[in-house]
């Protein structure tokens, strides 16, 4: 079926490439004839794991983030490394930053955080028979793990603590999961 809102790609020209986000310049064919333009970023994908210890609380991350230059309080996740495979990259990233490893691992669902401009998916985990083995933060990487009940990071949420739409998506399916819905 042919979608009528469909644009189609007629030329596209790299903006810059970096290590992380390739930025590209297209033009497009628009639904009605004419043609426009359309800049967008590709990224490699991420995932995004929701951690939750034995006794239900659920493991969070503060981190400084320099585009906005202040510390976010969020869920685990992170980047997808070239052709890995996203329960790899799950596995990895909550060991890697919270220092825990999970028995029980089960995806939920995606989600497309930057659709006006950005080709971005992150896969959402969730993980549950933790166990603390260590973390093994990035050179360069500095956090503070925190522990919040389900009730305590929906109140962060409307008390303005978490606003990164990552977590905040990412608690949606905790409550469903978790049954809190």
């Amino acid at each position: 079926m042919n979608d009528p809102l469909h644009e189609e790609q007629l030329t596209s020209e790299p903006v810059f490439q970096g290590r992380l986000l390739n930025v590209f310049r297209d033009e497009v064919r628009l639904p009605d004839g004419k043609s426009g333009v359309r800049e967008y970023i590709k990224h490699p994908g991420a995932v995004l794991v929701i951690p939750v210890c034995d006794d239900g609380r659920l493991i969070f991350e503060r981190q400084f983030r320099y585009p906005l230059h202040r510390a976010f309080l969020e869920l685990p996740a992170g980047k997808l490394d070239p052709d890995e495979d996203i329960l790899a990259c799950a596995r990895r990233e909550l060991q890697e930053e919270t220092g825990y490893e999970g028995d029980d691992w089960r995806h939920l669902g995606v989600m497309h955080p930057c659709i006006g401009y950005s080709n971005e998916r992150i896969e959402i985990f969730l993980a549950k028979g933790l166990t603390h083995v260590g973390h093994a933060w990035d050179e360069g990487e500095f956090l503070e793990i925190v522990y919040l009940t389900l009730d305590e990071a929906r109140a962060a949420v409307f008390d303005g603590r978490i606003t990164d739409s990552k977590t905040i998506t990412a608690l949606f399916w905790a409550e469903r999961e978790l049954g809190k819905a």
